[in-house]
């Protein structure tokens, strides 16, 4: 399939800031462009974009991010996060067992999942992007990357690539409709030559082209209105 995810995108007044934090969390180079600061994935482990955007709203986030234990327990990580300027969310108490909800220095929730937990094994570091969303999001996703669902329950699901690695996940909720759909984005690379058929196969599987966007990016919404760029 020519389309492939290239990064989570996270818009905020400060994505240099978020870039370094996550660069330092992931050890990942930072690339610059025109859409933002872009940490490259591998097969097995997405992407993160940095771009501008507006502030972090009163609300949590509609993606937040899931890092799971593999060089480092989970004790390991929320250190290491602290230390490169995150901090720990409510109490800041972490139940044995339990995983710690984070924020990075914009503020921007993440998860440090606890070190029991077998759902994520086998992820990587950045196990799951996890989104509101409806199930119908879930397997619009799964048809356009053609990654298999390997979770759809209770209206929950995820997918995740046929190589293995970071989860895609949705929470079977309503979005919020009082959330920025373009604040957190999924984003897309294809070959120019193969644009037009991909712009015409996702609307087919139920998005809705916008149009180009300010650096030529194609700006479309997926079945819950959120939107997501392919570039190209």
């Amino acid at each position: 399939m020519p389309l492939e995810l290239e990064s989570v995108m996270f818009r905020g007044t400060d994505p240099s800031g978020a870039a370094t934090f996550w660069t330092t969390m992931l050890q990942r180079s930072p690339l610059e462009d025109p859409d933002g600061i872009l940490l490259a994935g591998t097969p097995t482990q997405v992407g993160l974009r940095f771009g501008r955007g507006g502030a972090h709203s009163p609300l949590k986030n509609r993606v937040h991010l899931h890092l799971s234990r593999v060089d480092r327990t989970q004790r390991e990580t929320i250190a290491a996060a602290e230390d490169a300027g995150g901090r720990r969310l409510g109490s800041g108490n972490i139940p044995a067992g339990s995983y710690a909800v984070m924020s990075d220095p914009t503020g921007d929730e993440f998860c440090v999942i606890e070190d029991q937990n077998r759902y994520l094994d086998g992820c990587g570091p950045l196990g799951e992007a996890t989104c509101e969303g409806t199930r119908a999001s879930g397997r619009f996703w799964s048809d356009a990357l053609g990654w298999p669902l390997v979770w759809d329950q209770d209206e929950e699901t995820a997918i995740q690539s046929p190589a293995g690695g970071t989860k895609l996940a949705w929470s079977g909720d309503q979005v919020d409709p009082a959330r920025d759909p373009s604040r957190q984005v999924f984003v897309l690379a294809v070959d120019p030559l193969e644009l037009p058929d991909e712009l015409e196969r996702m609307t087919s599987l139920g998005a809705t082209l916008i149009g180009a966007g300010p650096t030529g990016a194609m700006i479309l919404r997926d079945p819950d209105g959120v939107e997501f760029l392919i570039r190209s």
